[in-house]
């Protein structure tokens, strides 16, 4: 089968950073799911690993984890799905990515996709809807009910207008009943979080106690950090409420101490979310996963929450997946991208 991977890492100016290559097409067993990929979509952690790749890989890395498609074979145990049904998942971090034409996924972290959405639309919401769906309901512990007439509790998002903030605001607003406040820097960063259904903004590159202030919130309870934690665990100690609780997604610079002693006083909780840690370990409680992605498909059919897909780059080929890492490097991307199938 046809994929597109990276022998060793180049600058995207360079047009031999991806290359399209010939490798066997996996066979599933077990509980993996054959699935021909239709459509992919890229995230930062695409381009982290993609700088990793050092020269003289036994075999070119192939990335990508984010895809719609169809399966077409499964493994002699698994029972959650059956050829011919439409998909879309995030995959693992210690398998291939999902750069190719087809691509072997375990079916306890994969769900069925959408029907009103597009491929393309269903391949930009795995990994971002899992991500917030772990930080919000099991990290900080949320309680979702579908009952957004009286909030209660003020989440603060911090990074509001990326992959992972578009969803947990949706699901922050429309299924925990939260009142949302999310951080934007620029204009159209701030009416993409409306958009999603933040109810203030504020602006990350100002002190946020002072921003939380200016909007009439002195602290709030939980603070989902999306953007460097380092630059802002002093902020957050300042405004989190006594007893509240922290989720961060992004490891700390060239990984520098953090100093947590801020949040001793007022005993918060703090959490790290990485949605690969229950395929990583084979975690016991890996089809969590599954069951999160089917919510996500039930919410989405339901109207309570919508894709988040907001740009388009074509054919999955080699240059326009440079086209693709180019704008996730640029720390400009509002929302998620997609690709379409294996161009040829």
């Amino acid at each position: 089968m046809r994929a597109i991977g990276c022998d060793r890492y180049l600058p995207l100016e360079d047009p031999k950073c991806f290359v399209q290559i010939e490798v066997p097409t996996p066979q599933p067993s077990g509980r993996d799911l054959l699935v021909q990929v239709t459509a992919v979509s890229v995230n930062p952690v695409d381009t982290k690993v993609r700088a990793a790749i050092k020269q003289g890989e036994n075999k070119p890395v192939i990335l990508g984890w984010d895809a719609a498609g169809i399966v077409v074979q499964i493994g002699e145990e698994a029972s959650l799905f059956k050829p011919g049904d439409e998909v879309f998942y995030a995959g693992s971090r210690v398998r291939p990515g999902c750069n190719s034409e087809y691509h072997l996924v375990d079916e306890r972290i994969v769900g069925h996709k959408p029907n009103l959405l597009s491929y393309e639309e269903a391949a930009a919401l795995p990994l971002t809807s899992i991500t917030a769906m772990e930080a919000l309901f099991t990290r900080l512990a949320i309680v979702p009910h579908l009952d957004t007439s009286a909030p209660t509790d003020t989440l603060l998002v911090i990074g509001g207008a990326g992959g992972v903030s578009s969803m947990a605001i949706q699901l922050a607003k429309k299924v925990a009943g939260l009142r949302v406040i999310a951080s934007a820097s620029r204009a159209e960063s701030a009416e993409w979080c409306k958009t999603m259904g933040a109810d203030l903004i504020v602006n990350h590159h100002s002190p946020l106690s002072a921003e939380l202030k200016r909007v009439g919130c002195e602290n709030v309870a939980y603070i989902l950090c999306l953007n460097s934690t380092e630059s802002y665990i002093q902020s957050m100690g300042e405004v989190i409420q006594p007893q509240g609780k922290i989720c961060a997604i992004v490891r700390s610079k060239n990984d520098q101490p953090l100093q947590m002693n801020v949040f001793f006083e007022k005993s918060v909780t703090f959490a790290w979310e990485y949605m690969f840690t229950k395929s990583m370990f084979h975690a016991s409680d890996m089809q969590t996963q599954h069951n999160d992605l089917e919510k996500i498909s039930r919410w989405i059919e339901q109207g309570v929450i919508r894709t988040t897909l907001n740009e388009q780059y074509g054919p999955l080929n080699v240059e326009n997946l440079r086209k693709a890492h180019a704008r996730i490097e640029s720390g400009k991307m509002i929302g998620k991208l997609a690709l379409s199938n294996l161009e040829g």
